[in-house]
């Protein structure tokens, strides 16, 4: 098991960068490879009687900023207004092709199939999705975009890149023909919250995967 990259920790929180293919949380399948176990397992090592309890969560290949509390009261008032504390969720993506526009937004509402897949809908049935973009620095190939979420949405990013004719590399369920770096191009790179005690914006960022850079 490798060592975890801890951006922040205090008495009631635990901030660490994930890396790339770890789940959050466990599934039925799958108990012990991931993030949560090895925060589970750091936190007890201090005291037996440690817990971690997860505030939100990334895609298993989404790489990034994820927080865990460490009492069930903080997870609650961190997860009560999170819309509210959270000032800033921002992304770093790699998508296909060049991007056109050097900033845009996209907005439209968001379902959910039985068998997990998301897409857009015009339909307000939906929940609400609003993704704004910017780009960083592009080629022929690939696009890097600074992306900012308004809404939090289940694979929200992705859906809205495919939506514009520019899918996350390495995002075949969501339109990509390219995996160059043989990952989800999608790094969750800094996330500015309120803490809900002192009312002050903490902020945590996880640097950018060098293979992002590289690539273009």
């Amino acid at each position: 098991m490798k060592k975890m990259d801890i951006i922040y920790e205090d008495r009631e929180i635990l901030v660490i960068n994930k890396p790339s293919g770890l789940l959050t949380i466990g599934t039925d399948r799958e108990k012990e490879k991931t993030l949560y176990y090895e925060a589970s397992m750091y936190v007890k090592k201090q005291s037996p009687k440690n817990k971690i309890f997860i505030v939100h969560r990334l895609d298993r290949d989404t790489s990034g900023v994820v927080m865990f509390a460490k009492s069930e009261i903080v997870k609650k008032t961190y997860q009560n207004s999170w819309d509210d504390l959270v000032k800033i969720r921002e992304y770093m993506a790699i998508v296909e092709g060049n991007v056109k526009n050097d900033k845009g937004s996209v907005k439209n509402y968001l379902k959910e199939t039985k068998t997990f897949f998301v897409y857009s809908s015009e339909e307000k049935d939906g929940k609400l999705a609003i993704t704004n973009y910017q780009k960083v620095k592009s080629n022929n190939q690939y696009s890097l975009l600074q992306v900012n979420l308004e809404t939090g949405r289940k694979n929200q990013i992705r859906v809205h890149m495919n939506d514009l004719g520019h899918p996350i590399i390495g995002d075949k369920k969501y339109g990509a023909q390219k995996n160059p770096i043989r990952r989800l191009g999608l790094h969750a790179s800094r996330l500015v919250v309120v803490n809900p005690k002192t009312k002050k914006e903490m902020e945590f960022i996880a640097k950018i995967p060098l293979n992002f850079t590289k690539i273009i």
